[in-house]
Parts: structure tokens; C-alpha cells; sequence
């Protein structure tokens, strides 16, 4: 099917498919306007076009014939982390894994990560600090008097579960109850109850008009409870059985019927793949007097195809190393209370078919104080908290923590004024220097302290 829309962007008239096969030359995917990065999954099903068709608009995302691994037309990057997974044990000290995805077109997030592979992080942990210890039970008490003071009945005694304390939110196997049956000797006399009513049987016609009036009939047993006999109890007053005449019957019903497809609705996008729709009305007849309705779909739809590539923005990558700290005409300030400056640049990347300039800078410069090598007094820090689990996947994983010599660094003054009238700027401090710290444990620089991460899970694919 094709139908014409102008066109901007200097052609005359530009003719959008409705396709129904994919392009030739590539193996046919599942086309989505959407990728949801929380449960990455695709969502907005288009149909199955050619990969390249597809990612005409690089929002859209596909998956392969026989894959569930939803992959987004995106530049290749990392998925975000996904939630971690449950504790491997519910008591005491054990890991749990969490997982990203590299996810794009083409190239590789990494040396080694091509797209759909799984990159991985294991880290301790402990949902309860112990684990549940079971309790005995005491000896049963005494028995309670007969619920009941005529007939049969029932009577209970308890027991505690204090033979010994449970600990840690354990308890004790089985009832801290238990009942028998119990008999008094003496006989009470029953009165009868009425059940409750049954459902109204169905009307003896369903429409208006009949040579008889439509009526409904329900009906009660004197069974809650039947009266006794010796001693003899009250039987039930009133009658058992009622009718009524039907109301609000309708007429007889008319079944819908469907009227003819409206015409299709121009493509609503100007790049890549997009969604066209026929309607049509249940009109005709339309359903009356509770007749059905038409069985079926009010819409359908069709995908339709620009073949223009849809614009993609560019975005920064990561800043660089900052340069460094140096000042002109003077060797080295290392050590020394004179400010430099230092600048980092980072890279707009990915900008394609006229899609927007990343915003901002692309150079950072900064007033600085270069202490690269200097001799400085240092401090041990605390430790640091325990890190990941490593290998995250490989056998033996284990984590660790630090404590650093950390330099104290010089009382210089923390801003300078450059030009007279443009007000003080911030220095920073730049380069790597030797700490000096007393001995610790053997170690002049780092003490690092590791433990075995224990009940480790097996890394499986979600997708798998």
C-alpha cells in the first residue's frame, strides 16, 4: 500500500511503505519503538523488518529471531547496574550479584564486551546476623471445662514453648494448643433455624410479551439447625417457598454488526519506522437491547517506513586527564607555593544526520598547586569499607579493605587573585606525593586486610 505526504528538508514528495516483508540483504528482527531501560525490555512492537530499517531511528530497539535479549539501535555503552540479587542465605554472612549489559548496534563497550555481553559484581552480604535456633516445648497444662453445659462439646489446654527459649527468631514444631471432644451427659433441646435462601431460579421467559408473565421462584430448608424431636424444639415460622414476577426484562437483543474500514492515517513520523491506522465503527447495526457486540478489533495498523535516518545527538564522553600543573617560563613549582594551571578536554561523540551539539564545554581549566613527588608528612586513614567480591564469577572470590598513608597537605592559600577586578579563583591541589607515616603492621604505605566471601551464587544470564 502507498500513500504520499509532503516532504520538508527540499524534496517534493516523499513515498512512505507499508511494508509487510523486510528488506532484502539482511536477516529479518522484531522492530520496537521502545527499549525500557529498568526492565530492558522492548515494548511498541512495530513487526519484522530488516535490522538496518530498524535502526533508521536509533530510539527504536530489535531482537533476533529466537533471542529474548532485547537490543537497543543505540551507540554501543553500559546498561545500568541492575538491582542486586536476594542474600544467598537469610542467616549469617553470605553474597549477592548484580549485573550490566553492554547494549547497542555495533562496536564493543570494552576490549572484550561486545554487544549483549554480561559484566558482573559480587559484594557480601548478611540479612540476619544469626540464624534461627528451635525451642522445646513445656509439658501440657491442665484442661480447660467443657465449652458447652448440655450435649457434647469441646474442651483445650495449652503448653509453652520455654523447654528451652528459642533464640534468634526460631520457635517450636507444632500446637501450642490442642483440643478433644468433651460430653456433658445432658441432652438440649434444638429449635429450628431457617438456611438462608437460595438463588432466584431463572425467569421463565427472557423478553417482553409471552402468553405468560415471566415469574422467579427461591426456596429455604429448615436446616440451621432441623428442630429436635426429644427434647422436642421449635419448628421454623414462615413459609418455605416465594415468587415474584420478572422485572425490567428488556426487549429481544440485536446483535452488532461492523461498518467498512475509514481510511488509513498518514505516517505521523518524518524519520525512520512508524505506525499507520484503519478504523472502522460497530454501526451497523448497532447492538441493541444487550445483543453482542462485533467480535474483533476496532483498528489495525500497518508500519510505514520514511527511509530517512532520524537525527542523533551527540554526547560527551568522559573528561581526560587533566594536564600538568605547570607555569610559564618557570621549570617546576612542585613543592612550592606558586599557583599554575592545568586543562582537561573531553570528546562529543556519536553526532549524526544533523542532530544536536553536545552542550557546554569542551575544555576545563583550573588554578593549581602541583605536589607531584613531594616528601609530605602523612596519617593513616581508617579503613575503608570492605570492597566487591573478586573474581565475581571465578572460583574462591574473595574482598578486601585498606588503611592509607595519606599525605597531610600544605597550609597554602586555597585561592589566588589572577586579574585585579575578577575576584578570587579556587587552587587546587594536583600530582601524586610521598607520604611518610610511622610503620603499620610492617607497611609504610598501604595495610590491606582480605576475608573469603562465602555461599556464593553461580552467575546465570537473566535472559537465558
Amino acid at each position: 500500500v502507498l500513500s504520499m505526504t509532503s516532504c520538508t528538508q527540499a524534496r517534493w514528495w516523499l513515498p512512505l511503505l507499508l511494508l509487510t516483508l523486510p528488506a532484502t540483504g539482511s536477516d529479518p528482527v522484531l522492530c520496537f519503538t521502545q527499549h525500557e531501560e529498568s526492565s530492558r525490555k522492548c515494548s511498541g512492537f512495530l513487526g519484522s523488518v530488516s535490522v538496518e530499517d530498524c535502526c533508521l531511528n536509533t530510539a527504536f530497539a530489535f531482537q533476533k529471531d529466537g533471542s529474548k535479549l532485547c537490543q537497543t539501535c543505540r551507540a554501543v555503552g553500559w546498561s545500568p547496574w541492575s538491582a542486586w540479587a536476594p542474600c544467598s542465605v537469610t542467616c549469617s554472612e553470605g553474597s549477592q550479584l548484580r549485573h550490566r549489559r553492554c547494549m547497542g548496534r555495533e562496536g564493543k563497550c570494552s576490549e572484550k564486551a561486545v554487544p549483549g555481553t554480561l559484566e558482573w559484581q559480587l559484594q557480601a552480604c548478611e540479612d540476619q546476623l544469626c540464624c534461627p535456633e528451635m525451642g522445646g516445648w513445656s509439658n501440657w497444662g491442665p484442661w480447660k471445662p467443657c465449652s458447652v453445659t448440655c450435649s457434647k462439646g469441646t474442651r483445650t489446654r495449652q503448653r509453652a514453648c520455654d523447654h528451652p527459649v528459642p533464640k534468634c527468631g526460631g520457635g517450636c514444631p507444632g500446637e501450642a494448643q490442642e483440643s478433644e471432644a468433651c460430653d456433658t451427659k445432658q441432652v438440649c433441646p434444638t429449635h429450628g433455624a431457617w438456611a438462608a435462601w437460595g438463588p432466584w431460579s431463572p425467569c421463565s421467559g427472557s423478553c417482553h410479551g409471552g402468553p405468560h408473565a415471566p415469574i422467579e421462584t427461591r426456596s429455604r430448608t429448615c436446616s440451621a439447625p432441623k428442630p429436635s424431636q426429644q427434647p422436642p424444639g421449635k419448628p421454623c415460622p414462615g413459609p418455605a417457598y416465594e415468587q415474584r414476577g420478572c422485572t425490567g426484562l428488556p426487549p429481544c437483543p440485536v446483535a452488532g454488526g461492523w461498518g467498512p474500514w475509514g481510511s488509513v492515517s498518514p505516517c505521523p513520523v518524518t524519520c525512520g519506522l512508524g505506525q499507520t491506522l484503519e478504523k472502522r465503527t460497530c454501526d451497523n447495526p448497532k447492538p441493541q437491547h444487550g445483543g453482542p457486540s462485533c467480535a474483533g478489533d476496532t483498528t489495525r495498523t500497518h508500519i510505514c517506513n520514511t527511509a530517512v535516518s532520524c537525527p542523533v545527538d551527540g554526547e560527551w564522553e568522559t573528561w581526560g586527564e587533566w594536564s600538568t600543573c605547570s607555569r610559564l617560563n618557570i621549570k617546576s613549582i612542585s613543592c612550592n607555593e606558586i599557583p599554575g594551571q592545568q586543562s582537561r578536554t573531553r570528546t562529543c561523540k556519536g553526532r549524526k544526520f544533523n542532530g544536536q551539539r553536545c552542550a557546554g564545554q569542551y575544555q576545563d581549566i583550573r588554578h593549581c598547586y602541583s605536589i607531584q613527588g613531594c616528601v609530605l608528612k602523612g596519617l593513616w586513614s581508617e579503613w575503608s569499607t570492605w570492597g566487591l567480591c573478586t573474581p565475581p564469577c571465578g572460583p574462591n572470590p574473595t574482598r578486601a579493605r585498606q588503611r592509607l598513608c595519606t599525605a597531610l597537605l600544605p597550609k597554602f592559600s586555597p585561592t589566588v587573585s589572577v586579574v585585579e577586578g575578577q575576584g578570587e579563583k579556587n587552587v587546587t591541589f594536583w600530582g601524586k606525593p610521598r607520604p611518610l607515616c610511622e610503620e603499620l603492621q610492617g607497611k609504610r604505605l598501604v595495610v590491606e586486610e582480605k576475608r573469603p566471601c562465602l555461599h556464593t551464587p553461580a552467575c546465570k544470564d537473566p535472559e537465558d
